[in-house]
């Protein structure tokens, strides 16, 4: 029995917590996080556009300074 009541307490906290964490977003602030992922490729972020109608604020890609090397690793 307290075993279960230990399981009840875990998952309210958690819920909790959760929605601590959640309230000070805005629709806003959450559709714009739903479009991070797509923000570092100029191209996929145009595709995202069209099919979406949303704006996706891109970032390009880092370009290499004269006599500076970009390293891969």
């Amino acid at each position: 029995m307290s075993e279960v009541l230990l399981g009840l307490l875990f998952v309210a906290s958690l819920w909790l917590t959760i929605e601590c964490c959640l309230t000070r977003e805005t629709n806003q602030s959450l559709e714009e996080a739903s479009l991070i992922p797509f923000a570092d490729d100029p191209e996929v972020a145009r595709r995202v556009e069209l099919a979406t109608g949303k704006v996706v604020n891109a970032v390009a890609p880092e370009e290499a300074k004269p006599g500076w090397v970009n390293l891969e690793f």
